[in-house]
C-alpha cells in the first residue's frame, strides 16, 4: 500500500490554520529540511523513536505543502480502485468517469461484472489532463494579451 499527496489551495479562512501553527509549520519545515539530520518523536513519558526514511520523505512533503499555505490530502491506495474511488480522486461524477472509460480515455479492467482503474494509469490520465489545461489556459491568456484585453 502507497499513498498519494496532492495539494489544493486553502480557502481565505484564517481558523483553519492559526497564527501559532503557521510558526510552529515554518519552524518545522526549517527543521526537516536540515540535512543530515535524524529526527525523532518524544512522547510523553521521554520514550525516543526514531522516524523512519519513509515518513520522514512523507512529512517533509507534507509540512512543505501546508507552509505554502496549501491544503494537504494524502490518500492511501489499493492497486485497482472502483469507479467511485477513481472519479473521487480526479474530481468528477462517477457517470462522467464512466463515460471517459467507454470512450477509451482511461484504461480499465473488469472484475466479474464491476470495472476497476488501476492506480498508476489514473494518476497518468490525471496528470496529462492537468498538462492539457494549464496549455489551454496559457494559450488563452497569449490570446487575450495579443487583442489587448490585458493592458
Amino acid at each position: 500500500m502507497s499513498a498519494f499527496l496532492s495539494n489544493q489551495n486553502l480557502p481565505n479562512d484564517s481558523s483553519l490554520i492559526t497564527e501559532r501553527e503557521a510558526k510552529a509549520i515554518q519552524k518545522l519545515q526549517c527543521i526537516l529540511n536540515q540535512k543530515n539530520s535524524e529526527l525523532k518523536l518524544v512522547t510523553a513519558n521521554n520514550e525516543e523513536i526514531t522516524i523512519p526514511d519513509s515518513v520522514y520523505v512523507v512529512l517533509r512533503q507534507v509540512v512543505q505543502v501546508m507552509a505554502s499555505g496549501k491544503n494537504v490530502s494524502i490518500v492511501t491506495h489499493n492497486p485497482e480502485l472502483t469507479t467511485q474511488q477513481a472519479a473521487d480522486l480526479l474530481n468528477v461524477s462517477r457517470p462522467y468517469l464512466i463515460k471517459l472509460l467507454e470512450q477509451g480515455e482511461l484504461p480499465y479492467i473488469l472484475v466479474g461484472t464491476h470495472r476497476r482503474i488501476k492506480f498508476e494509469d489514473l494518476i497518468k490520465y490525471k496528470q496529462q489532463r492537468d498538462l492539457k489545461r494549464r496549455q489551454v489556459l496559457h494559450e488563452l491568456i497569449t490570446e487575450s494579451q495579443e487583442l489587448g484585453f490585458y493592458e
